[in-house]
């Protein structure tokens, strides 16, 4: 019923330029886009309003490209993936290596002086698509094969990564004095 709501939505967005009904879908949608780039940007808020707000306005620009062969919260979140992963690419090309010197003396300072532990410290150790694999998965309850759809992967490699990350993550929060209870 959920899919065939949005497919009506974004009909009137097409045919009719309905501004209220892609209002609808954005409030549908917003918290778990917001959710998924707070877990990329490890809880920077306005990073992630940011992005998410990125994602609405491109949704909105292409929306007539939306052919309904997946549901439209997949196509959105592909989007999402899409926005975060350019940030990402002009973030390498501007940054420099002392920045990322004087972040990684600040994170272990942070662990140094007995802060908690939390998920976005241990989502940091992991690759970028680890971390949208484990995101998307984990945090939003998105299927491997949406993932796939998403990421543009395979459904085996999905399972890699999600994999690896869970490895990952469990090794660094034992040796951060999780015990696994």
């Amino acid at each position: 019923m959920s899919q065939l709501n949005d497919i009506a939505l974004v009909a009137q967005v097409v045919v009719f330029n309905n501004t209220r009904a892609f209002d609808q879908l954005v409030k549908k949608y917003q918290s778990a886009v917001r959710r998924f780039f707070l877990n990329q940007t490890y809880g920077d808020g306005a990073l992630s309003d940011d992005l998410a707000q990125e994602t609405f306005i491109k949704a909105y620009t292409h929306i007539a490209s939306f052919k309904n062969l997946s549901n439209f919260s997949t196509w959105l979140y592909r989007i999402a993936y899409n926005v975060f992963y350019d940030y990402i690419r002009t973030q390498k090309e501007t940054a420099d290596l002392d920045a990322r010197e004087i972040d990684n003396h600040h994170c272990t300072e942070q662990q140094n002086i007995g802060q908690q532990m939390d998920i976005y410290q241990a989502l940091k150790i992991l690759k970028e698509v680890e971390k949208t694999c484990i995101s998307l998965f984990y945090m939003e309850d998105v299927s491997i094969d949406k993932i796939a759809t998403i990421t543009g992967m395979p459904a085996g490699t999905v399972k890699s990564h999600l994999s690896r990350a869970k490895d990952k993550m469990a090794n660094y929060l034992k040796q951060n004095g999780y015990d696994g209870k």
